[in-house]
């Protein structure tokens, strides 16, 4: 078959999560990890090869019947996040190492762990929404183990959560799909849409409808307000997971297919003007609102960050919901920025459980000076999320105020407002973290700080409450201080490294952002196909 390198990153990580799942040396850690870490540079340098050299290439691996067909094609949009998937699993692989050291099993999570790259691949390669979806669907397959690998209680029922969500969300997107069959004669992505006007003329409102349903259906795995819930819920999963699910794979898939969906299957020139586009515009800023309020309250740090996630997340549907070019390129821009940002700031959360025990926020008092690279990392990040210049967040939060402002209409200027209300909430529950831990509060005689006390004994141990067992690793004692308050210190390379790779790229992405966006530009102005 011609072009039969495009579905090799996709098969690859594949079959070789699955060997490794029944290597004959799953249960020899070392040998497990050389294994898994060669084979995702392997995939990682296969993936930034085909493209930088293959643009425009595709291959059609089966046909399912009639028109269907599985479709792998690398065009621009592909080309964004397989990229940015290509750039940031090999140093998450890196990171669980260290993370999961103290794990049973780990051969089986790093089997579900390298099929899931390969999943995500095929997300971003796929070619059509029929592609598109199936990969979709196999995605919430694949991470279901993930989820769920502690066993406990918690692990058990967030899964069962994040499945239910997930497999309903995507009943609500195949409507849309049947019927971009039918009046569009093709599921291939063509920027602009491929909605035959004479076909769907009458059928507007039907077909307006169904496009407000795959929205939320894709919105699913985007945690779109009200069906969010799996996301917080999902912090019971080890970190190098959550940093995942929150950052790269799965909520960068939901955002993907629904700018997908948005401007090469639909097309913005259908939509804009249109009741939905208002939908689910309001649905983005009501989210973005929610999310950063909740963040404000949650004193446990991952979930305090995984409504910082639902938050962001809506930033790139706001800017994809303008339905126009600088709409598409402010969504793009948040899409790439935030996983840099997000799986940044997850990983120094994931340092600090890992190495300390501690698990809230009102726990982290100090810490700034017994882990100063973790907490600088964690403050580069913080301050990006906020939108404050230099970093990368400024860049991608101006892009979507200035789309939303060319947009015109009074939805879109009053999501200038929510933007702004935003980064205050941003500025609140990050920097809390930041000033603690850098800046220590002093305890009261009876031990009550913010009226938190030191009553976090209750939700500390033993993975619950939203904690995995490898969230709890390296514990020692009730005290829950895990290697002692003396001896607290960074982790080790493999977890330090992804860190300080992560804040200089947030940093770097802040500085020199322009041809990056300009890319972007080509993109959404047609220029790139």
């Amino acid at each position: 078959m011609k072009h039969l390198s495009l579905v090799l990153p996709v098969l690859l990580p594949i079959i070789g999560g699955a060997a490794i799942l029944f290597s004959p040396y799953r249960h020899k850690q070392r040998v497990n990890q050389w294994l898994t870490e060669g084979l995702v540079i392997l995939n990682s340098l296969l993936v930034l090869w085909l493209v930088a050299t293959h643009l425009g290439d595709s291959m059609v691996l089966f046909r399912l019947f009639g028109e269907l067909k599985l479709e792998f094609r690398i065009d621009g949009m592909g080309r964004i996040f397989a990229g940015l998937v290509a750039i940031l699993w090999p140093l998450a692989t890196l990171y669980a190492f260290e993370y999961m050291e103290h794990e049973t099993k780990t051969h089986t999570f790093f089997a579900y762990y390298v099929m899931t790259y390969g999943i995500t691949v095929g997300i971003a390669f796929a070619g059509n929404l029929v592609t598109l979806y199936l990969f979709y669907e196999l995605m919430t397959l694949v991470t279901f183990p993930l989820v769920m690998f502690t066993m406990t209680k918690e692990a058990i029922r967030a899964s069962r959560k994040y499945l239910y969500y997930s497999l309903g969300g995507a009943a609500f997107a195949f409507f849309s799909l049947v019927f971009i069959m039918t009046y569009g004669g093709s599921t291939e992505f063509v920027l602009g849409g491929v909605l035959n006007r004479e076909a769907a003329q009458g059928h507007a409102d039907i077909l307006l409808a169904m496009y407000v349903f795959a929205f939320f259906g894709f919105g699913v795995k985007a945690a779109i307000f009200p069906f969010h819930g799996w996301l917080p819920s999902a912090s019971v999963a080890p970190t190098p997971v959550t940093a995942l699910l929150h950052a790269v794979a799965v909520v960068k898939s939901g955002a993907f297919a629904i700018i997908r969906l948005t401007y090469y299957s639909y097309g913005a020139g259908f939509l804009k003007g249109t009741w939905a586009q208002w939908v689910v515009m309001g649905a983005a800023m009501v989210t973005i609102v929610y999310g950063s309020t909740m963040a404000v309250k949650e004193i446990h740090f991952k979930r305090r960050l995984a409504y910082s996630t639902i938050s962001n997340l809506s930033y790139i549907l706001l800017g994809a919901t303008m339905m126009s070019p600088l709409g598409m390129v402010a969504a793009l821009s948040h899409l790439v920025f935030h996983a840099f940002m997000k799986i940044c700031g997850f990983f120094c959360a994931g340092a600090v459980m890992h190495r300390t025990g501690k698990e809230y926020v009102y726990e982290l008092d100090g810490l700034g000076y017994k882990m100063p690279v973790t907490f600088a990392c964690f403050t580069i990040a913080s301050l990006s999320l906020i939108g404050i210049p230099p970093f990368a967040g400024f860049i991608s939060k101006w892009n979507i105020a200035q789309s939303a402002v060319d947009c015109g209409a009074p939805m879109a200027y009053a999501a200038v407002g929510v933007l702004l209300y935003s980064a205050l909430m941003t500025a609140v529950y990050m920097l809390t973290v930041v000033v603690r831990a850098y800046f220590p509060k002093t305890l009261t005689v009876d031990g009550n700080d913010d009226g938190h006390g030191l009553a976090g004994a209750s939700g500390t141990s033993g993975g619950t409450d939203g904690t995995s067992r490898a969230d709890a690793a390296g514990r020692t004692g009730a005290s829950g201080t895990g290697h002692g308050g003396a001896s607290v210190s960074d982790p080790g390379w493999k977890m330090k490294l992804p860190l300080i790779v992560f804040a200089s790229a947030i940093i770097l992405l802040g500085l020199c952002s322009r041809p990056l966006v300009h890319y972007f530009e080509l993109l959404a102005g047609g220029m790139i196909k």
